[in-house]
């Protein structure tokens, strides 16, 4: 009898019937589609978080834009994008249509105030028309959505008695009331923001031309007029 080579009795084994004892390659493992449709929405955020970054590093090269402005606009983007790339939408950030915002905006302020409504749509114009100049896209979806109609609001004022009463409010014969009553009158006479005030240096003001320079949002810089009374209670205090 002639002796088979362990490859044919295999070989042989195979055919009878028998089965193959040679190891198998292992399956991959499948992909359910519960998890694609995560991995698909994963990759829209970090799409579109990569596009805000750029969105954001261009307004405070070009704006100037504050910390606090730049961090709000980024969350009006940041809830957009996340409304927008789940797989019942399935949208990435820059490539949003026209009637995706506005279903976005209609589910995000169909009963809120305009005001909202108004602030989060021009930080979303901003960004389209970004996207637009820069060549990410060939249209600007928000062209045509309009802003929500607003009632006018009009600034509490104070009756001229009651700005005499505020100012003759302070104890000037303290340094403090003093402090307090050069303050009162240079916020009076000038107009300027709180912020502004508190963070004025006596470098910025001029006695001898009654002026004070402001560097105000942006960093945009202003000359405003000091005001002979209000000059008067300063150079009072600074004594």
């Amino acid at each position: 009898m002639e002796r088979m080579s362990g490859k044919e009795a295999m070989m042989e084994g195979t055919a009878a019937g028998g089965q193959d004892s040679r190891p198998k390659k292992a399956d991959a493992p499948a992909v359910s589609g519960g998890e694609a449709q995560n991995d698909a929405v994963a990759r829209r955020i970090r799409l579109a978080d990569a596009d805000i970054q750029s969105f954001s590093d261009a307004l405070w090269l070009e704006d100037g834009l504050s910390k606090n402005t730049l961090q709000a606009y980024r969350r009006d983007l940041v809830q957009l994008a996340r409304w927008l790339a789940p797989s019942t939408r399935g949208v990435a950030l820059a490539e949003a249509s026209e009637a995706d915002l506005l279903a976005y905006l209609a589910d995000a302020h169909g009963h809120g105030k305009p005001s909202s409504a108004n602030r989060r749509l021009t930080v979303i114009k901003r960004f389209y028309r970004h996207l637009l100049r820069e060549g990410r896209r060939q249209d600007d979806p928000t062209l045509r959505i309009r802003a929500m109609r607003q009632p006018a609001r009009f600034p509490a004022t104070l009756s001229e008695t009651q700005v005499e009463a505020l100012l003759a409010a302070p104890d000037v014969e303290t340094a403090l009331g003093l402090r307090d009553r050069a303050m009162l009158e240079v916020l009076y006479a000038t107009g300027l923001r709180v912020s502004e005030l508190v963070g004025l240096k006596l470098s910025e003001v001029s006695m001898v031309d009654s002026l004070v320079r402001i560097v105000g949002k942006g960093s945009k810089e202003r000359l405003v007029p000091l005001g002979e009374e209000a000059r008067a209670w300063l150079v009072r205090y600074l004594q």
